[in-house]
């Protein structure tokens, strides 16, 4: 069992791929938790993606398979089907050596879907940083607390304080023998 290493063998060198897929996994999740910048973070994204995006692929790979694609003579609609008189079944052996599409069609549409969220999170990206001026996770939350407070004490400002009226007497006007007043 433990001649030749043949655990080792079994374990790291036969599944070597999954080994570098999960390194990737880790590296992309590090990038999108630890980093302060929004674009480190992007970048971090998409190695995680590329990681899941390998690890299907690989799931669906099969050693001396074909492309599915029907030979003429199974092909239903075929001419070659008509005038033998129908199509012709497949057997299990010829099923067996087709690889299965939809892991491959599946991962097609995740590098699709992977590469518009990366897009649109690009633009965001400029966006916040023609708005703000940063792209740092840190200074960009200190500028929205700022703006936030700006715009509570906008929406609802403090009322004033009731004018304290001095104790002292108003002094009276005099009114001089012309009739006009003087102070």
């Amino acid at each position: 069992m433990f001649e030749d290493g043949a655990i080792l063998n079994e374990l790291f060198l036969e599944r070597l791929n999954y080994l570098i897929y999960v390194v990737l996994l880790l590296i992309g999740l590090y990038a999108m938790i630890a980093k302060n910048n929004l674009i480190k973070k992007l970048i971090g994204m998409s190695v995680f993606q590329t990681a899941i995006i390998l690890f299907y692929v690989s799931i669906g790979v099969k050693e001396d398979a074909t492309i599915p694609i029907y030979l003429p003579e199974h092909d239903p609609h075929g001419e070659h089907a008509h005038a033998r008189g129908g199509p012709e079944a497949l057997s299990r052996g010829q099923v067996a050596t087709y690889a299965n599409p939809l892991p491959h069609v599946l991962m097609l549409t995740a590098i699709v879907v992977g590469v518009a969220t990366l897009g649109l999170a690009l633009a965001v990206s400029l966006r916040i940083y023609q708005g703000y001026g940063t792209i740092e996770e840190d200074e960009l939350l200190v500028k929205l607390e700022r703006e936030d407070a700006r715009t509570r004490k906008a929406e609802f400002p403090v009322a004033d304080s009731p004018k304290v009226e001095s104790k002292r007497k108003p002094v009276a006007k005099r009114v001089s023998k012309t009739g006009k007043s003087k102070k």
